[in-house]
Protein backbone atom coordinates (compact mmCIF):
# COMPACT_ATOMS: atom_id res chain seq x y z
CA UNK A 1 0.00 0.00 0.00
CA UNK A 2 1.24 3.48 -0.86
CA UNK A 3 2.24 5.88 1.90
CA UNK A 4 -0.83 7.45 3.50
CA UNK A 5 -1.05 10.98 4.85
CA UNK A 6 -2.64 11.59 8.31
CA UNK A 7 -6.12 12.29 6.90
CA UNK A 8 -6.06 9.09 4.83
CA UNK A 9 -4.92 7.11 7.86
CA UNK A 10 -7.72 8.62 9.94
CA UNK A 11 -10.27 7.65 7.26
CA UNK A 12 -9.01 4.05 7.22
CA UNK A 13 -8.83 3.84 11.01
CA UNK A 14 -12.43 5.03 11.42
CA UNK A 15 -13.88 3.20 8.38
CA UNK A 16 -17.15 1.27 8.96
CA UNK A 17 -17.18 1.95 12.71
CA UNK A 18 -20.36 2.39 14.72
CA UNK A 19 -18.85 5.34 16.63
CA UNK A 20 -15.59 7.13 17.40
CA UNK A 21 -15.08 8.74 20.82
CA UNK A 22 -12.67 11.69 21.17
CA UNK A 23 -11.69 11.74 17.46
CA UNK A 24 -9.77 14.99 17.96
CA UNK A 25 -7.27 13.14 20.17
CA UNK A 26 -6.69 10.60 17.41
CA UNK A 27 -6.13 13.33 14.82
CA UNK A 28 -3.67 15.13 17.12
CA UNK A 29 -1.52 12.00 17.44
CA UNK A 30 -1.67 11.23 13.71
CA UNK A 31 -0.39 14.73 12.95
CA UNK A 32 2.82 13.82 14.81
CA UNK A 33 3.26 10.04 14.55
CA UNK A 34 1.59 6.68 13.98
CA UNK A 35 -1.16 5.59 16.34
CA UNK A 36 -0.76 3.00 19.12
CA UNK A 37 -3.94 0.92 19.42
CA UNK A 38 -4.97 -2.03 21.54
CA UNK A 39 -7.81 -4.50 21.30
CA UNK A 40 -8.47 -6.75 24.25
CA UNK A 41 -10.28 -10.06 24.44
CA UNK A 42 -10.97 -12.24 27.47
CA UNK A 43 -10.20 -15.89 26.61
CA UNK A 44 -13.40 -17.58 27.76
CA UNK A 45 -15.56 -19.33 25.13
CA UNK A 46 -14.14 -20.46 21.78
CA UNK A 47 -13.76 -17.58 19.27
CA UNK A 48 -16.47 -17.80 16.60
CA UNK A 49 -16.94 -16.30 13.14
CA UNK A 50 -18.22 -13.07 14.69
CA UNK A 51 -14.58 -12.42 15.64
CA UNK A 52 -13.92 -11.72 11.98
CA UNK A 53 -15.53 -8.30 12.56
CA UNK A 54 -12.73 -7.03 14.86
CA UNK A 55 -10.16 -8.93 12.74
CA UNK A 56 -11.18 -6.85 9.69
CA UNK A 57 -10.64 -3.66 11.71
CA UNK A 58 -7.27 -4.91 13.03
CA UNK A 59 -6.29 -5.47 9.39
CA UNK A 60 -7.29 -1.88 8.53
CA UNK A 61 -5.41 -0.52 11.55
CA UNK A 62 -2.26 -2.35 10.46
CA UNK A 63 -2.75 -1.01 6.92
CA UNK A 64 -2.91 2.49 8.43
CA UNK A 65 0.56 1.90 9.99
CA UNK A 66 -0.83 1.65 13.54
CA UNK A 67 1.12 -0.17 16.23
CA UNK A 68 -1.44 -2.80 17.17
CA UNK A 69 -1.46 -4.76 20.44
CA UNK A 70 -3.81 -7.68 21.07
CA UNK A 71 -4.35 -8.07 24.81
CA UNK A 72 -5.17 -11.63 25.84
CA UNK A 73 -6.89 -10.66 29.07
CA UNK A 74 -6.46 -13.78 31.19
CA UNK A 75 -7.17 -12.08 34.53
CA UNK A 76 -10.31 -10.49 33.05
CA UNK A 77 -11.45 -13.95 31.94
CA UNK A 78 -11.12 -15.19 35.51
CA UNK A 79 -12.83 -12.13 37.01
CA UNK A 80 -15.88 -12.28 34.72
CA UNK A 81 -18.20 -14.18 37.07
CA UNK A 82 -15.51 -16.82 37.50
CA UNK A 83 -16.47 -18.47 34.20
CA UNK A 84 -13.10 -20.23 33.94
CA UNK A 85 -10.51 -21.63 36.31
CA UNK A 86 -6.97 -20.15 36.15
CA UNK A 87 -5.75 -23.47 34.70
CA UNK A 88 -8.32 -23.43 31.91
CA UNK A 89 -7.63 -19.77 31.16
CA UNK A 90 -3.92 -20.50 30.71
CA UNK A 91 -4.72 -23.00 27.95
CA UNK A 92 -7.37 -20.73 26.43
CA UNK A 93 -4.87 -17.88 26.11
CA UNK A 94 -2.78 -20.13 23.84
CA UNK A 95 -5.87 -21.24 21.91
CA UNK A 96 -6.91 -17.61 21.31
CA UNK A 97 -3.44 -16.71 20.06
CA UNK A 98 -3.52 -19.62 17.61
CA UNK A 99 -7.04 -18.73 16.42
CA UNK A 100 -6.57 -14.95 16.13
CA UNK A 101 -3.34 -15.43 14.17
CA UNK A 102 -5.03 -17.92 11.84
CA UNK A 103 -8.07 -15.68 11.31
CA UNK A 104 -5.91 -12.72 10.36
CA UNK A 105 -3.86 -14.82 7.96
CA UNK A 106 -7.12 -16.12 6.43
CA UNK A 107 -8.03 -12.57 5.37
CA UNK A 108 -4.55 -11.95 3.98
CA UNK A 109 -3.02 -10.02 6.88
CA UNK A 110 0.65 -10.31 7.81
CA UNK A 111 0.91 -10.69 11.59
CA UNK A 112 4.60 -9.77 11.81
CA UNK A 113 3.81 -6.31 13.20
CA UNK A 114 1.08 -7.56 15.52
CA UNK A 115 1.98 -7.71 19.20
CA UNK A 116 0.34 -10.16 21.63
CA UNK A 117 0.41 -9.31 25.34
CA UNK A 118 -0.95 -11.50 28.14
CA UNK A 119 -2.72 -9.44 30.80
CA UNK A 120 -1.10 -11.10 33.81
CA UNK A 121 2.34 -10.19 32.44
CA UNK A 122 1.83 -6.62 33.70
CA UNK A 123 -1.39 -6.64 35.75
CA UNK A 124 0.38 -8.20 38.77
CA UNK A 125 3.09 -5.55 39.05
CA UNK A 126 3.20 -3.31 42.17
CA UNK A 127 2.61 -0.20 40.01
CA UNK A 128 -0.51 -1.68 38.43
CA UNK A 129 -1.89 -2.96 41.75
CA UNK A 130 -1.42 0.43 43.37
CA UNK A 131 -3.24 2.07 40.45
CA UNK A 132 -6.18 -0.28 41.11
CA UNK A 133 -6.24 1.04 44.70
CA UNK A 134 -6.04 4.64 43.47
CA UNK A 135 -8.80 4.20 40.88
CA UNK A 136 -11.07 2.33 43.31
CA UNK A 137 -10.82 5.28 45.70
CA UNK A 138 -12.43 7.66 43.16
CA UNK A 139 -14.99 5.31 41.53
CA UNK A 140 -18.29 4.44 43.18
CA UNK A 141 -19.90 1.00 43.22
CA UNK A 142 -22.77 2.39 41.13
CA UNK A 143 -20.43 3.77 38.46
CA UNK A 144 -18.37 0.57 38.32
CA UNK A 145 -21.53 -1.49 37.81
CA UNK A 146 -22.76 0.88 35.13
CA UNK A 147 -19.44 0.84 33.26
CA UNK A 148 -19.39 -2.94 33.08
CA UNK A 149 -23.11 -3.43 32.50
CA UNK A 150 -22.83 -4.63 28.90
CA UNK A 151 -19.60 -6.63 29.17
CA UNK A 152 -19.68 -8.29 32.61
CA UNK A 153 -22.39 -10.62 33.85
CA UNK A 154 -24.59 -8.69 36.27
CA UNK A 155 -26.44 -10.11 39.27
CA UNK A 156 -28.13 -8.83 42.42
CA UNK A 157 -25.41 -9.99 44.77
CA UNK A 158 -22.49 -9.71 42.32
CA UNK A 159 -18.98 -10.74 43.39
CA UNK A 160 -16.44 -7.93 43.78
CA UNK A 161 -14.58 -9.37 40.78
CA UNK A 162 -17.29 -8.03 38.45
CA UNK A 163 -16.71 -4.52 39.83
CA UNK A 164 -12.94 -4.83 39.36
CA UNK A 165 -13.25 -5.89 35.71
CA UNK A 166 -13.97 -2.40 34.26
CA UNK A 167 -11.28 -0.83 36.46
CA UNK A 168 -8.65 -3.16 35.06
CA UNK A 169 -9.72 -2.62 31.46
CA UNK A 170 -9.50 1.13 31.89
CA UNK A 171 -6.08 0.97 33.56
CA UNK A 172 -4.82 -1.20 30.68
CA UNK A 173 -4.91 1.92 28.47
CA UNK A 174 -2.25 3.60 30.62
CA UNK A 175 -0.10 0.58 31.35
CA UNK A 176 -0.01 -0.53 27.72
CA UNK A 177 0.90 3.07 26.81
CA UNK A 178 -1.56 3.29 23.93
CA UNK A 179 -3.39 6.20 22.29
CA UNK A 180 -6.61 4.38 21.41
CA UNK A 181 -8.62 1.43 22.65
CA UNK A 182 -10.69 -0.50 20.13
CA UNK A 183 -13.73 -2.61 21.01
CA UNK A 184 -17.39 -3.34 20.29
CA UNK A 185 -20.27 -0.91 20.67
CA UNK A 186 -21.31 -2.94 23.75
CA UNK A 187 -18.31 -1.39 25.54
CA UNK A 188 -19.42 2.21 25.07
CA UNK A 189 -20.24 2.78 28.75
CA UNK A 190 -16.85 1.43 29.73
CA UNK A 191 -15.06 3.64 27.19
CA UNK A 192 -16.86 6.79 28.34
CA UNK A 193 -15.97 5.86 31.93
CA UNK A 194 -12.30 5.62 30.90
CA UNK A 195 -12.45 9.15 29.49
CA UNK A 196 -13.85 10.38 32.82
CA UNK A 197 -11.91 8.25 35.32
CA UNK A 198 -8.30 8.25 34.07
CA UNK A 199 -7.79 12.03 34.50
CA UNK A 200 -8.95 11.64 38.14
CA UNK A 201 -5.72 9.78 38.91
CA UNK A 202 -3.51 11.92 36.70
CA UNK A 203 -3.58 9.98 33.43
CA UNK A 204 -4.52 11.31 29.99
CA UNK A 205 -7.72 10.63 28.06
CA UNK A 206 -7.62 8.29 25.09
CA UNK A 207 -9.58 7.91 21.88
CA UNK A 208 -11.93 4.96 21.42
CA UNK A 209 -13.02 3.05 18.31
CA UNK A 210 -16.34 1.22 18.54
CA UNK A 211 -17.17 -1.59 16.14
CA UNK A 212 -20.70 -2.63 15.26
CA UNK A 213 -21.91 -5.92 16.73
CA UNK A 214 -23.10 -8.56 14.27
CA UNK A 215 -26.32 -10.24 15.49
CA UNK A 216 -26.37 -13.96 16.14
CA UNK A 217 -27.97 -16.41 13.75
CA UNK A 218 -31.18 -16.37 15.73
CA UNK A 219 -31.14 -12.62 16.43
CA UNK A 220 -29.63 -10.90 19.48
CA UNK A 221 -25.92 -10.89 20.31
CA UNK A 222 -23.64 -13.55 18.82
CA UNK A 223 -22.25 -15.31 21.87
CA UNK A 224 -19.55 -17.92 22.46
CA UNK A 225 -21.72 -19.50 25.15
CA UNK A 226 -24.77 -19.91 22.89
CA UNK A 227 -24.17 -22.71 20.33
CA UNK A 228 -27.23 -21.80 18.28
CA UNK A 229 -26.24 -18.13 17.87
CA UNK A 230 -22.80 -18.63 16.32
CA UNK A 231 -20.66 -20.52 13.86
CA UNK A 232 -17.36 -21.82 15.20
CA UNK A 233 -14.36 -21.26 12.95
CA UNK A 234 -13.66 -25.00 13.14
CA UNK A 235 -17.21 -26.11 12.31
CA UNK A 236 -17.35 -28.60 9.45
CA UNK A 237 -18.88 -27.43 6.13
CA UNK A 238 -22.06 -29.45 6.69
CA UNK A 239 -22.48 -27.85 10.15
CA UNK A 240 -21.98 -24.35 8.71
CA UNK A 241 -24.53 -25.13 5.98
CA UNK A 242 -27.08 -26.39 8.51
CA UNK A 243 -26.65 -23.41 10.85
CA UNK A 244 -26.95 -20.81 8.08
CA UNK A 245 -29.97 -22.57 6.63
CA UNK A 246 -31.72 -22.07 9.99
CA UNK A 247 -30.51 -18.47 10.45
CA UNK A 248 -33.18 -15.77 10.70
CA UNK A 249 -33.30 -13.57 7.59
CA UNK A 250 -36.71 -12.01 7.04
CA UNK A 251 -37.41 -11.30 3.34
CA UNK A 252 -37.18 -7.59 2.37
CA UNK A 253 -36.09 -6.63 5.94
CA UNK A 254 -32.51 -5.34 6.24
CA UNK A 255 -32.63 -4.14 9.86
CA UNK A 256 -31.06 -6.57 12.37
CA UNK A 257 -30.55 -9.06 9.54
CA UNK A 258 -27.55 -11.04 10.82
CA UNK A 259 -26.87 -12.76 7.49
CA UNK A 260 -26.80 -9.48 5.56
CA UNK A 261 -24.77 -7.75 8.28
CA UNK A 262 -22.19 -10.55 8.18
CA UNK A 263 -21.71 -9.81 4.48
CA UNK A 264 -21.39 -6.09 5.23
CA UNK A 265 -18.88 -6.33 8.08
CA UNK A 266 -16.94 -9.48 7.13
CA UNK A 267 -17.34 -10.90 3.63
CA UNK A 268 -17.24 -7.64 1.64
CA UNK A 269 -14.22 -6.20 3.56
CA UNK A 270 -12.47 -9.59 3.42
CA UNK A 271 -12.93 -9.65 -0.35
CA UNK A 272 -11.47 -6.14 -0.58
CA UNK A 273 -8.47 -7.10 1.57
CA UNK A 274 -7.83 -10.14 -0.61
CA UNK A 275 -8.36 -8.01 -3.76
CA UNK A 276 -11.20 -10.24 -4.93
CA UNK A 277 -13.90 -8.72 -7.20
CA UNK A 278 -16.64 -8.72 -4.55
CA UNK A 279 -19.37 -10.91 -3.09
CA UNK A 280 -21.12 -13.18 -5.61
CA UNK A 281 -24.63 -14.61 -5.43
CA UNK A 282 -25.49 -17.32 -7.95
CA UNK A 283 -29.03 -17.61 -9.35
CA UNK A 284 -30.53 -20.56 -11.21
CA UNK A 285 -30.95 -19.74 -14.90
CA UNK A 286 -30.01 -16.06 -14.37
CA UNK A 287 -26.91 -13.91 -14.25
CA UNK A 288 -24.80 -14.05 -11.08
CA UNK A 289 -25.22 -11.02 -8.84
CA UNK A 290 -21.88 -9.44 -7.86
CA UNK A 291 -21.75 -6.83 -5.09
CA UNK A 292 -18.89 -4.54 -4.15
CA UNK A 293 -20.84 -2.38 -1.68
CA UNK A 294 -23.54 -2.98 0.88
CA UNK A 295 -25.93 -0.24 -0.29
CA UNK A 296 -26.71 -2.03 -3.57
CA UNK A 297 -27.19 -5.28 -1.61
CA UNK A 298 -29.65 -3.60 0.72
CA UNK A 299 -31.59 -2.14 -2.23
CA UNK A 300 -31.82 -5.53 -3.94
CA UNK A 301 -32.81 -7.24 -0.69
CA UNK A 302 -35.57 -4.74 0.03
CA UNK A 303 -36.83 -5.11 -3.56
CA UNK A 304 -36.79 -8.93 -3.26
CA UNK A 305 -34.22 -9.30 -6.04
CA UNK A 306 -31.82 -10.69 -3.45
CA UNK A 307 -33.81 -13.20 -1.41
CA UNK A 308 -32.90 -15.27 1.67
CA UNK A 309 -33.13 -18.41 -0.49
CA UNK A 310 -30.20 -17.31 -2.69
CA UNK A 311 -28.36 -15.17 -0.11
CA UNK A 312 -27.87 -17.94 2.46
CA UNK A 313 -26.17 -20.43 0.08
CA UNK A 314 -23.87 -17.62 -1.17
CA UNK A 315 -22.89 -16.67 2.40
CA UNK A 316 -22.41 -20.36 3.24
CA UNK A 317 -20.06 -20.87 0.28
CA UNK A 318 -18.05 -17.71 1.05
CA UNK A 319 -17.76 -18.53 4.75
CA UNK A 320 -16.63 -22.12 4.12
CA UNK A 321 -13.92 -20.73 1.82
CA UNK A 322 -12.94 -18.13 4.44
CA UNK A 323 -12.46 -20.62 7.28
CA UNK A 324 -10.84 -23.32 5.11
CA UNK A 325 -7.23 -22.11 5.71
CA UNK A 326 -7.94 -21.84 9.46
CA UNK A 327 -9.16 -25.42 9.57
CA UNK A 328 -6.21 -26.59 7.47
CA UNK A 329 -3.78 -24.90 9.86
CA UNK A 330 -5.54 -26.51 12.82
CA UNK A 331 -5.35 -29.97 11.21
CA UNK A 332 -1.63 -29.51 10.52
CA UNK A 333 -0.76 -28.32 14.04
CA UNK A 334 -0.52 -31.02 16.69
CA UNK A 335 0.32 -28.34 19.26
CA UNK A 336 -2.88 -26.39 18.52
CA UNK A 337 -4.95 -29.59 18.68
CA UNK A 338 -3.46 -30.48 22.08
CA UNK A 339 -4.11 -26.96 23.36
CA UNK A 340 -7.72 -27.15 22.12
CA UNK A 341 -8.37 -30.33 24.12
CA UNK A 342 -6.94 -28.77 27.27
CA UNK A 343 -8.69 -25.42 26.77
CA UNK A 344 -12.10 -26.87 25.90
CA UNK A 345 -12.19 -30.45 27.17
CA UNK A 346 -15.20 -32.44 25.97
CA UNK A 347 -17.95 -32.68 28.59
CA UNK A 348 -17.83 -35.78 30.74
CA UNK A 349 -20.72 -38.06 29.95
CA UNK A 350 -22.75 -38.85 33.04
CA UNK A 351 -23.47 -42.51 33.50
CA UNK A 352 -27.09 -43.39 34.11
CA UNK A 353 -27.46 -44.83 37.57
CA UNK A 354 -29.83 -47.77 37.87
CA UNK A 355 -31.79 -47.61 41.04
CA UNK A 356 -30.95 -50.52 43.31
CA UNK A 357 -34.18 -51.63 44.89
CA UNK A 358 -32.42 -54.14 47.11
CA UNK A 359 -32.42 -57.94 47.07
CA UNK A 360 -35.39 -58.04 49.42
CA UNK A 361 -37.70 -56.11 47.09
CA UNK A 362 -40.81 -58.26 46.46
CA UNK A 363 -40.67 -59.91 43.06
CA UNK A 364 -36.94 -59.16 42.44
CA UNK A 365 -35.25 -62.05 40.68
CA UNK A 366 -33.16 -64.04 43.10
CA UNK A 367 -34.70 -62.23 46.08
CA UNK A 368 -36.90 -63.35 48.90
CA UNK A 369 -40.51 -62.19 48.83
CA UNK A 370 -40.71 -62.47 52.61
CA UNK A 371 -39.27 -59.84 54.90
CA UNK A 372 -37.62 -61.50 57.88
CA UNK A 373 -38.46 -60.38 61.39
CA UNK A 374 -35.82 -58.30 63.15
CA UNK A 375 -34.13 -60.22 65.90
CA UNK A 376 -34.92 -59.10 69.38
Amino acid sequence: MACLDPSQKFALITKNLAEVLNPELIEQVLAERDLKVYWGTAPTGRPHCGYFVPMIKLAELLAADCEVTVLLADIHAFLDSLKSTPELVEHRVKYYQFMISAMLKAIGVSIEKLKFVIGSSFQKTPEYIFDIFRLSSVVSEHDAKRAGAEVVKQSKNAPLSSLMYPLLQILDEEHLQIDVQFGGIDQRKLFTAATEWLPKIGYKRRGHLLNAMVPGLGGGKMSSSDEDSKIDCLDAPNVITKKLRKAIAVPKVVEENGVLLFVEYVLLPAAALSKRPGFSVERDGQDTLVYTNISSMRDDYQNDILTPQILKPAVTKALIQLVAPIQEEFQNSKEWQEVALKAYPPPVKKEKKTKDKGTLHPGKAGGNDEIPLREA
